[in-house]
């Protein structure tokens, strides 16, 4: 028996090397020799060696060397710092062990199983594959299982059964069933609380089942032949464990929450400026205006590459984001991979050789529906120098964000160049190496910035880039709305916690109010608030009727009330790795829910369920067991266990509260750095069935980067307790000092569900007045905080 202490391994250069005619079978396969090193275990066999390195407590990666090539890790965090695991060697198995997973590893024939204490997760069939015509491996699976994940699909959530491409390509005008999508993931979430992560990335298939019911298969052109197993005591566990290892997304800057304008696109200076004073005007908050194509030319086509102010159109830009800032609004600019021919920076490329070649080293030219253009190479550092300088240059004049689109890239041919090899064997990686040259230079050239980096394709651990991703050119349709909740849980368990959708829709000039309306009131509950399409209809609520208007300005204004909600679930991803919105089996880790997306959680604390059918008047919400569930708009009591049909109006969509939660708020206001807590509504949702109940807030100035690890933030902790006779409410405070910390805090308490008016209210022993609201079955009252004092509220 033997103990490993994990240091980093590194891998260095790249080389393809195409084994011919080789296929490894278990049934002539065998272990000669097993030995330790400082990167884990090396097992040595007939065949090749596997190297097993112990990621976590709860995470192995397996690699198996088949040719002479070095792939590196994509998926695999930096930073990862490995754990210690135990070694036993028996006559006929060995068995390797990190905390709460092990390996057998069975000697004659070869083969190697995962367990989580003494219960089998799977196993490899045949192992890997590995021949002129296929590469990758078989796992055994069982029969019961259910397996999600496979990156960005509209599917439903169980996806076994399915044969999956990976491959990441534009899906423009999607519905209700899409196969393949902009961010393809080799990634398997199982119903038995284990994921496989396929870390190779290459064009390639998941098949799930589909070919051999009980066989999970994964095959690739080439590259990295690993994966990565990781398991969990529960399902949100599980998912905390994956971004451990895969890395955890950093806190954005806190304005990417608050409501951002984009369309296709806003042609001029004087629009841009223009649509702001609309939102100003109607009274509407705003934080970001997004500026697409237009801001380097004129058209659509034949501009994509210059990455340089159209001074026809824009004259002062600098002033123009002066000014806008000045009003709290941000800018973020759309930039491309895609140097078109005759373009400002064409040539520069080519000179410097910054572009993808031909099978001879020429630049690869090639036509596609915005011109005749190159591909940026980005995994060349001179590449990434290049491009970094354009970003940098660009955010000094002032721009506060970056959308990197048709990042997949959208059109990549197989026979294509990098420095690292032919297209296909790296594609899924462009994305994902684009979002890091952004993280990279921010992190060299603004550290104390917070980057905000929107892309739609990448791969596993991309979040790790701060890469806040979209759902694409989703149609203008109810279908494209019914899409969007599945995309969201699907990445959310898989990393990528910040995926959101064009609310509205992109795609088509199909105009319905209602659909519009009920894209929005869902966008208060997903991620991240950003309406755009194309302008066939306008994306901006100040362009529609007064109804609609006047809907959204109201969920709008929704959304940023609820800012220190929302801003604590940010923080509980970026030191958890927890998404925002969850699906109903983290509640309880109840299978029977894994194929629901009609509702979902949005935190801790809400269950949301948004209207996905014209027209209707009633719509069926699933109550999770072990709570009651209270309307946030209306307070009805719903007992959970259930499936209840719930009465709506345009007004509003089925939103509920956990009983026992406590729900901060902060009053209206027009953009995030207006952003305060020194007045501060705390909600309460009083059940006489919860005895004691716990929560918090955590706030920082917003933007400083790090600042959740470097001691710049603070956290106020509720606690309730009661019994039949008294509620008792506390907050405490503890964390440290930032820019912009109140020193006092004025609260103003909401506690719902007090079916009797009290006798008596003492807040810290001194009694106080307070107002009973009968009919809504609510109490309030008002309280000061100073400093770190404890603040004790008592209802008798």
């Amino acid at each position: 028996m033997q103990k490993l202490t994990k240091t980093k391994f590194l891998y260095t250069g790249f080389l393809f090397v195409l084994l011919v005619g080789c296929r490894f079978h278990h049934s002539d396969y065998f272990v000669k020799k097993i030995r330790t090193s400082e990167e884990g275990l090396i097992i040595q066999t007939n065949r090749n060696e596997i190297y097993i390195r112990p990621l976590s407590d709860d995470a192995f990666e397996v690699q198996y060397k088949v040719d002479e090539g070095e792939y590196p890790s994509y998926a695999l965090d930096e930073k990862l710092s490995y754990a210690s695991a135990i070694l036993q060697n028996d006559k006929d198995s060995v068995t390797y062990n990190v905390s709460n997973l092990k390996i057998s590893i069975q000697k004659d024939p070869f083969q190697l199983s995962f367990y989580k204490g003494d219960s089998l997760l799977f196993k490899e069939e045949n192992g890997l594959l590995y021949s002129d015509t296929l590469k990758g491996f078989r796992m055994s699976i069982s029969k019961d299982e259910k397996l999600l994940g496979g990156g960005e699909r509209v599917l439903g959530m169980d996806r076994r059964g399915h044969r999956l491409r990976l491959y990441n390509r534009a899906s423009y005008g999607y519905e209700t069933h899409a196969d393949l999508m902009y961010y393809s993931m080799p990634v398997v979430v199982s119903s038995r609380k284990y994921m496989l992560i396929f870390d190779n990335v290459a064009d390639g298939w998941l098949d799930l089942g589909k070919s051999e019911k009980d066989i999970l298969q994964f095959e690739t052109k080439g590259g990295r032949m690993s994966y990565v197993v990781v398991g969990g005591s529960g399902f949100k566990n599980l998912t905390q464990n994956y971004t451990q290892v895969t890395g955890y997304q950093p806190m954005p800057a806190r304005w990417t929450l608050g409501n951002i304008s984009s369309r296709m696109g806003y042609r001029t200076q004087d629009e841009v400026e223009d649509v702001v004073s609309l939102y100003q005007k109607e009274n509407i908050p705003l934080d970001a205006m997004v500026l697409d194509l237009f801001w380097f030319g004129p058209d659509v086509k034949g501009y994509m590459g210059n990455l340089e102010w159209d001074k026809n159109s824009f004259p002062e830009p600098q002033k123009m984001m002066k000014g806008l800032k000045e009003k709290g609004v941000k800018t973020v600019l759309i930039t491309e991979p895609f140097i078109l021919k005759n373009t400002n920076k064409y040539n520069e490329c080519i000179e410097k050789n910054l572009v993808g070649t031909d099978s001879v080293g020429q630049p690869y030219i090639y036509d596609f529906y915005f011109g005749t253009t190159t591909l940026l190479d980005i995994f060349n550092p001179a590449t990434k120098d290049w491009f970094w300088n354009i970003y940098k240059r660009h955010t000094l004049s002032g721009v506060d964000g970056w959308w990197g689109d048709l990042g997949e890239p959208e059109l990549h041919p197989d026979d294509l160049i990098h420095v690292n090899g032919a297209a296909e064997l790296v594609h899924n990686a462009y994305g994902h190496e684009w979002a890091k040259l952004v993280y990279d230079g921010f992190k060299k050239d603004f550290p104390d910035r917070r980057p905000v980096i929107l892309m739609r394709s990448g791969f596993a651990g991309s979040q790790r880039y701060g890469m806040i991703p979209w759902s694409g050119d989703v149609n203008r349709t109810w279908g494209g709305l019914q899409a969007q909740v599945e995309i969201s849980l699907q990445m959310g368990i898989q990393g990528l916690a910040y995926m959101h959708s064009d609310l509205g829709g992109f795609a088509g000039d199909y105009k319905d109010a209602e659909l519009y309306t009920r894209w929005l009131q869902y966008g208060v509950f997903q991620p991240v608030f950003r309406t755009h399409a194309q302008s066939d209809v306008p994306p901006e609520p100040v362009f529609w009727d007064s109804e609609t208007k006047n809907i959204a300005r109201k969920f709008i204004q929704l959304r940023y009330k609820l800012t220190p909600y929302l801003y604590t679930m940010v923080y509980e991803n970026t030191i958890k790795g927890t998404p925002l919105m969850r699906p109903l089996f983290y509640q309880n880790d109840d299978t029977a829910f894994i194929n629901n997306t009609n509702t979902y959680m949005w935190g801790d604390n809400f269950l949301v369920s948004p209207v996905t059918q014209q027209g209707a008047k009633k719509w069926s919400v699933d109550f999770p067991d072990g709570a009651n569930w209270y309307n946030f708009f209306s307070d009805q009591k719903y007992i959970g266990g259930q499936i209840d049909s719930v009465n709506v109006t345009i007004n509003e969509i089925p939103v509920f509260v956990k009983g026992g939660s406590f729900i901060p708020m902060v009053k209206v206001f027009n953009n995030l750095e207006e952003y305060k807590t020194n007045e501060l509504d705390l909600h309460y949702y009083h059940d006489p069935e919860i005895k004691e109940s716990k929560g918090y807030m955590y706030n920082d100035d917003g933007k400083s980067n790090q600042s959740w690890l470097n001691n710049q933030f603070e956290k106020l902790k509720f606690k309730s307790k009661s019994d039949d006779n008294e509620l008792n409410i506390s907050i405490s405070r503890e964390g440290f000092e930032y820019e912009g910390k109140p020193k006092v805090r004025k609260i103003s308490f909401v506690i719902h569900n007090v079916l009797v008016k009290p006798k008596n209210i003492f807040v810290n022993g001194d009694k106080v007045n307070y107002k009973f609201q009968v009919d809504e079955k609510s109490l309030t009252l008002e309280a000061t905080m100073e400093d770190d004092n404890e603040l004790s509220v008592t209802i008798n």
